[in-house]
């Protein structure tokens, strides 16, 4: 019950960032960070902890690189941010491949503090007046200064923080001094020399821009500028393709291969394309996200029985199911909030 009440909060609580990131996303590291120490509160060990935390972190950053879709007004830190997620994502599968801890150490996981310090920037500040040039130094600081020790710690020394602290009390009330220390500094010398905030507290993002803030809007977009064989439908299938063999390493029952994976994402995900295109064509929209979602699953778990039936029954019924759950979630929020950012992207000032 413990795990299954974790595995759900893991899958539930990501749902929050695109509309409250900072606090939703600080939520999802903080219950990435205490999720084996609770396991093993309860004397429960799951096996494979590695794999499935690996595949819980990238559907909650999946989840992140959606809402800066739907969110994020500065392009630079678009793009940047776009990178890092995907370097990730990358280095993520090749671990979960050959099980080389080094790798976490190459592919450092920097989009995940770089989405927070976007989102806590915002929260007082127009990102759009921060040139690349900054953001490329907070990058930079952030792989460096942050990343790649922690990286190290984790994944390639393999030492748990919770542990540490338990045998060497000491560093408790040392990590208290450098913080307070931090904090003291933060006010005595940086705080005076940032400019004054463009606004008070901002927890929420931005309000989208009116003209392609509706359903059918964002439809119209897609009809108008999207396209099956497309750049857009190229990166949803590299998207979900990395997504899925990085969970097929975690599911238990799962015995396919990775070229057979990626063959049926892709598939997939370019019949999903043409048939939401035919259908904004022809001006059918539902307003709701949630419904879309449902009804985008609904029409998948058909066409996945019709494939099962021709192939002889080779499917395996819940590890498909899951499957196109990811695929159905992650497409309908690509399909509503790219056009929102393209919008954004070539929209005057």
């Amino acid at each position: 019950m413990v795990f299954a009440a974790v595995v759900a909060a893991r899958f539930l609580l990501p749902l929050a960032i695109p509309f409250f990131p900072l606090p939703a996303i600080v939520a999802c590291l903080v219950l990435d960070g205490v999720d084996q120490t609770i396991f093993q509160a309860f004397g429960h060990d799951p096996p494979g902890y590695q794999a499935y935390d690996k595949a819980m972190d990238v559907f909650y950053l999946a989840i992140a690189y959606l809402s800066t879709l739907r969110n994020w007004t500065s392009e630079p830190a678009f793009r940047i941010a776009r990178f890092l997620f995907f370097y990730r994502l990358v280095g993520a599968l090749l671990f979960e491949l050959t099980h080389q801890r080094w790798l976490l150490l190459v592919f450092p996981n920097v989009f995940e503090y770089f989405f927070i310090a976007y989102e806590t920037i915002r929260a007082r500040w127009s990102p759009v007046t921060f040139l690349i040039g900054w953001w490329l130094s907070v990058a930079g600081l952030i792989w460096v200064v942050v990343k790649l020790p922690q990286e190290w710690w984790l994944h390639v020394a393999q030492l748990d923080v919770t542990d540490e602290l338990a045998e060497h009390r000491w560093v408790i009330g040392l990590l208290v001094v450098v913080a307070a220390g931090l904090a003291v500094v933060f006010q005595r010398a940086v705080r005076p020399r940032l400019r004054p905030a463009d606004w008070d507290w901002r927890i929420r993002p931005e309000p989208l821009p009116e003209a392609i803030d509706e359903a059918h809007e964002q439809s119209a977009w897609r009809t108008r500028n999207d396209a099956v064989w497309s750049r857009n439908t190229l990166e949803k299938v590299v998207l979900l393709a990395l997504i899925c063999c990085i969970f097929g390493r975690m599911l238990p029952g799962f015995t396919g291969t990775e070229t057979e994976l990626v063959i049926g994402v892709g598939v997939t995900v370019v019949l999903n394309t043409a048939i939401t295109l035919a259908v904004a064509r022809r001006s059918w929209t539902v307003r709701s996200t949630a419904l879309a979602f449902a009804l985008r699953l609904l029409v998948m778990v058909v066409l996945a029985a019709v494939a099962n039936g021709i192939l002889g029954g080779r499917l395996d019924g819940y590890d498909t199911l899951f499957f196109l759950t990811m695929i159905a979630l992650i497409t309908t929020l690509h399909d509503r909030w790219r056009p929102v950012h393209e919008y954004r992207r070539v929209a005057p000032a």
